[in-house]
């Protein structure tokens, strides 16, 4: 499962209404090669829901992972900060060994 912080849950429904998206959007997570890691996260909001994909709800936010990207990402919490030492939703995944500084690569 992928769980959502309070904080991440906030600012994708604050991103969904500004861009107006309806009940049908749900956010895509997945992983993709490349960073400084070998492995980088990448988020997305989409509409269609492939038969592979893995489907979870977490305080009312609906995250969508393909098959792959699920391997890497079982167990993550989605989380947002908007302090000063970085802006922006950011993944803590206990499948990473190593992550780069900027916490937007990882490895396994």
């Amino acid at each position: 499962m992928i769980t959502v912080s309070d904080k991440a849950k906030d600012k994708v429904e604050r991103l969904m209404s500004d861009a107006q998206l309806d009940e049908t959007y749900r956010l895509r997570a997945s992983v993709a090669g490349g960073g400084c890691s070998g492995l980088s996260y990448k988020l997305d909001f989409d509409n269609e829901v492939k038969p592979m994909d893995q489907e979870f709800e977490d305080k009312g936010v609906r995250v969508v992972v393909d098959m792959k990207s699920f391997l890497y990402l079982a167990g993550t919490q989605l989380d947002f900060s908007d302090g000063l030492n970085g802006k922006g939703f950011y993944f803590d995944n206990p499948n990473a060994s190593r992550t780069c500084g900027c916490g937007e690569s990882f490895s396994v």
